[in-house]
């Protein structure tokens, strides 16, 4: 059993740094590069990446697995000094979970929507689709998934050291 705690709260990290580090490329350069562009590669490009990122490797493995293992990794270690770091790494990456489900991924799929960057009003598209609420949200959800990361990594630290 114990292997396989360790090794949960192994993936677990793991899974959510990697999130943690898509949403920092999106804070830090995927957006601030796209908003330097005209409206029509906005549009387009933007529609491109969300169509590309919506694929089984960073769905299930990344996005939904960092919740899952977190939450197996804190089942594993109830009774570990842990689990509080656990817990609340585990929380604080379900608020990122909710926020993409309730802000992120509407703005999306609206955007998406809107139809093809040659045919439609680009400028009215990006308009609608609201880039600084969603950055904002963005900017949440990097500084939450990067502390939830933290917490795990003590964790793990943690782990270790009742081991030793």
């Amino acid at each position: 059993m114990n292997g396989l705690r360790v090794a949960s709260l192994l993936v677990a990290t793991m899974t959510t740094g990697l999130v943690a580090g898509v949403y920092a490329i999106y804070a830090n350069a995927f957006m601030p590069g796209l908003a330097k562009t005209d409206d029509k590669t906005f549009v387009g490009a933007f529609q491109a990446v969300d169509r590309a990122i919506l694929n089984p490797l960073f769905l299930g493995l990344g996005f939904a697995g960092a919740l899952l293992f977190t939450l197996l990794a804190g089942l594993l270690s109830l009774k570990e000094k842990a689990l509080p770091w656990i817990a609340v790494a585990f929380v604080l990456y379900l608020i990122t979970v909710i926020l993409t489900i309730a802000v992120n991924v509407p703005l999306n799929d609206a955007l998406k929507a809107a139809g093809d960057p040659n045919t439609i009003d680009v400028a009215a598209a990006r308009a609608a689709f609201d880039e600084a609420k969603w950055r904002t949200f963005n900017l949440i959800r990097t500084i939450l998934a990067t502390l939830s990361f933290g917490l795990l990594g003590w964790a793990l630290y943690l782990t270790g050291q009742s081991a030793a």
